[in-house]
């Protein structure tokens, strides 16, 4: 029996898309000494396969994705990492001053790869990780330990608008839902069904969590100091003009690798 060529079968039957790859991959976690493997391993590798025609995606099977530099532990209670979030990440450690003691919260932070790549990269940061579902936090406390940046970071658990936050900070980053509620069902099956809901709903809009953002993070920012936020699809206009009205300065607005506008950085 040729499991790879029968798994590769497969994947193509289901229109994965990068059936080769992915076979080698659920055959390199399952079954690590392969050709040579044991039924136990066999079996595991055949149930993440189910898994994978079932159009779940392979990060999650596996229970980790490569993001930025490093790697996160993910699962069904947290955003997957997305390539283009890591423009994000790179325009905030390039505007972190490394001579400075800084402190950087994170609303809304999921896995935690956002603040936990800036606090791996600059060791002169320390981190607020805001979020409200307690699953999600306990996956960003491991990847934080992994990471070995658990001493650097605090994790708050609950809503941005409802906790009472004691500092003021250098930078805010904060990738929040923004898809419109009812543009969710349209979503590709591996999104809308396997990625938290509460990571993905944004409103009639997409855009009621960033008109929160603006309320509240004013007075927790610092004189000079940055907000970075993810945004969607034709909203970063639209969110600039959100922000301008809570007094916040336009600073730029940064493209994916789509030449989308997906990062809006502003200053106080």
């Amino acid at each position: 029996m040729n499991i790879r060529q029968d798994f590769i079968s497969s994947l193509i039957e289901a229109k994965i898309l990068s059936p080769r790859l992915e076979t080698d991959i659920i055959i390199k976690h399952s079954m690590p000494n392969y050709p040579s493997y044991t039924l136990e391993e066999l079996e595991q590798a055949k149930l993440m396969l189910v898994r994978r025609l079932n159009h779940e995606p392979l990060d999650k099977i596996i229970g980790k994705r490569e993001f930025y530099k490093y790697e996160f532990k993910v699962n069904s209670q947290v955003l997957s990492p997305r390539p283009d979030t890591e423009i994000l990440v790179e325009k905030a450690i390039s505007l972190i001053n490394k001579d400075e003691s800084i402190r950087v919260l994170d609303l809304g932070t999921g896995s935690g790869c956002i603040i936990l790549s800036i606090l791996k990269d600059c060791p002169n940061v320390i981190g607020t990780a805001v979020d409200i579902s307690p699953k999600s936090l306990e996956i960003a406390r491991q990847n934080a330990y992994e990471l070995k940046v658990d001493d650097k970071v605090e994790f708050l658990e609950g809503s941005w608008n409802d906790i009472q936050f004691t500092s003021q900070y250098d930078v805010i980053v904060s990738n929040p839902p923004y898809i419109p509620t009812k543009e969710i069902e349209d979503l590709d099956v591996e999104v809308k069904k396997y990625d938290p809901m509460h990571a993905l709903d944004g409103g009639a809009d997409g855009l009621d969590c960033y008109r929160q953002i603006a309320k509240i993070s004013y007075d927790l920012l610092k004189k000079d100091g940055y907000i970075f936020l993810e945004v969607g699809y034709n909203q970063a206009e639209i969110v600039n003009e959100i922000f301008k009205q809570s007094k916040f300065i336009p600073y730029e607005i940064v493209k994916d690798l789509s030449s989308i506008n997906r990062c809006v950085i502003l200053k106080k």
